[in-house]
């Protein structure tokens, strides 16, 4: 059975950084394209990030170039870094397989 959970989310101030953690079991991270994906109160699901099982990566255009998703084999385990936050990136943020399988999520507030 496939389990994702993530962690690492929190309340920070504009300009500040966190960085989530996925940790997967039942599948095997580096066989697999694995996204974040996030939702904001009234807004669509959207995809932030991915990674493929080739390490390869894509951002939508509001998170380049302050957004890292990277991956730790040996323990399963699939990163967001997100840094200089906005406000617009409150949100609950979830890991994903498939679009299928999904984490519970946890929450992002970026707020003064």
């Amino acid at each position: 059975q496939v389990q994702l959970v993530e962690s690492g989310g929190g309340l920070v101030q504009p300009g500040e950084s966190l960085r989530l953690s996925c940790a997967g079991s039942g599948i095997i991270f580096s066989q697999n394209t694995i996204t974040w994906r996030r939702q904001a109160p009234g807004k669509q699901r959207e995809l932030v990030a991915a990674i493929t099982s080739s390490g390869s990566t894509n951002y939508v255009d509001s998170v380049k170039g302050r957004f890292t998703i990277s991956r730790d084999d040996p323990n399963n385990t699939v990163y967001l870094q997100m840094n200089s936050l906005k406000p617009e990136d409150t949100a609950v943020y979830y890991c994903s397989w498939r679009g299928t399988y999904w984490g519970q999520g946890t929450q992002v507030t970026v707020s003064s």
